[in-house]
């Protein structure tokens, strides 16, 4: 899996390309948690517009994501989900936890 990582007004932004499940989720966790170290002010993205399948594994690291940036009193959000990504988000009840924007600029300007 690749991850493109941006900066767009104070908010890292990162991209995976691909399926996000038990061989991928490693690597986009150990991203994110560079970010925690490298960034301790930026706001964080995740684009998943080229995220084409989300398994339980890549759940896990989304879920956690929400929990650490909570807990530090940071902001995350996803955007540019596709329809099939989203269905999985909210038949496992994670748009009810998750900040979810139909695109990146509505997402840039929220966390104004």
């Amino acid at each position: 899996m690749d991850i493109r990582k941006t900066e767009e007004q104070g908010v890292i932004i990162l991209a995976p390309d691909g399926r996000l499940d038990s061989n991928s989720a490693p690597i986009l966790e150990q991203e994110i948690g560079s970010i925690g170290s490298d960034d301790e002010g930026h706001h964080l993205l995740l684009d998943f517009s080229k995220v084409e399948y989300i398994s339980s594994a890549g759940l896990r690291v989304v879920l956690k994501t929400v929990k650490e940036r909570q807990a530090a009193s940071k902001s995350f959000a996803v955007s540019n989900m596709q329809d099939h990504v989203r269905e999985v988000f909210e038949i496992s009840g994670f748009d009810s936890y998750v900040t979810i924007h139909p695109d990146t600029p509505q997402a840039l300007a929220n966390f104004k």
